[in-house]
């Protein structure tokens, strides 16, 4: 297969999804390389770099694309099969962002607080050792940490001509920030406009469940992707929440607020899921799930939160989803490595 390489440049970005023309035009089956920026677009380089001083609100998670894929239609399901996530710089960066995060005041959870202190920590690559370094701010403690890339936005453009920041999370995929999106995962984002208009970035070469400060070790990314197209037969074949599988789980997200919310979602998108794997009634299915479901927090700092509903493969009957999309994908993907 032949791949497409794809570097915008910062008058290139999209900060929203929806409303944006399509950077580039591509044909189903096709195979992507592309670069993306990091969260901050690359302003916070030092731990003197303070968000306060560097960031500029308005162009934070940029996207590359939207790609318009031919022949997409309303009631189409794309699938995305990421099949590799490189570092594109030999750092990362993370902050705590005053009056952003998890256990901080917002503007969502007002109180009477101060904001946290504005910090920056910079986390060095060590590309042989495959590494991400923490060194602490206030004691001399450093640890290397694995490199595990996964990309916090992933969408398509929302229905109704909705146009939505690039920090919101929703039924149309978007800033998820779910580990679960690296490489080896396909994930399945139902067709809302003409062409589907995909975009992709937010890297992060390692994020803990709920990315608890707001922000990961966020860095460029190279990512090699193959993009799919299933025609029609919706709502069967078309989630209307981000669907993902890899080769040991059915997924499902939701993003909401409240989180339990967040979390009711991606348990009704599996229940309907394992109605069309398996045929279950709902109430079995309800039941299945309740005994086999792992609900790993993706998000907790969003504009809306995100849950990951989880089923093992190994515990069920094999079943395959959009006539083994994901295997498919799987074999071609071992073509680009």
């Amino acid at each position: 297969m032949d791949v497409v390489e794809v570097t915008p440049a910062f008058e290139q970005y999209a900060f929203t999804f929806g409303g944006v023309a399509p950077l580039r035009r591509i044909l189903p089956g096709t195979a992507l390389r592309v670069w993306s920026d990091d969260a901050f677009c690359g302003v916070l380089r030092k731990p003197s770099d303070l968000s306060g001083e560097k960031v500029d609100l308005r162009f934070v998670n940029p996207q590359t694309g939207p790609f318009h894929v031919e022949g997409a239609e309303p009631g189409d399901t794309l699938a995305l099969h990421f099949v590799a996530m490189e570092p594109a710089r030999d750092w990362g960066a993370s902050a705590a962002i005053p009056f952003f995060g998890g256990l901080t005041s917002t503007d969502r959870v007002a109180t009477l607080q101060d904001p946290l202190p504005d910090t920056t920590w910079i986390y060095e690559l060590d590309r042989a050792a495959n590494t991400v370094t923490f060194a602490a701010q206030h004691t001399d403690l450093e640890i290397a940490l694995p490199v595990e890339p996964m990309l916090g936005t992933v969408g398509v453009a929302p229905a109704g001509g909705e146009v939505r920041s690039s920090l919101v999370p929703e039924r149309f995929g978007g800033n998820m920030d779910t580990p679960q999106m690296r490489p080896g995962t396909t994930c399945f984002l139902g067709v809302n406009v003409e062409g589907a208009l995909f975009s992709v970035g937010d890297g992060h070469y390692r994020q803990g469940e709920g990315e608890a400060c707001g922000t990961a070790v966020e860095g460029a990314m190279t990512t090699t992707l193959i993009v799919e197209l299933l025609k029609g037969g919706a709502p069967a074949t078309a989630p209307s929440w981000p669907r993902l599988e890899d080769d040991t789980h059915w997924m499902t997200v939701g993003s909401s607020r409240p989180l339990e919310d967040a979390w009711r979602i991606g348990q009704v998108e599996l229940v309907r899921w394992f109605g069309e794997l398996y045929g279950l009634h709902p109430m079995d299915a309800y039941q299945l799930l309740s005994q086999i479901a792992e609900v790993p927090i993706a998000n907790v700092v969003d504009a809306n939160y995100s849950t990951v509903v989880k089923a093992r493969k190994s515990l069920l009957p094999r079943a395959a989803a959009y006539g083994g999309l994901h295997d498919d994908l799987r074999r071609r993907a071992a073509t680009l490595c």
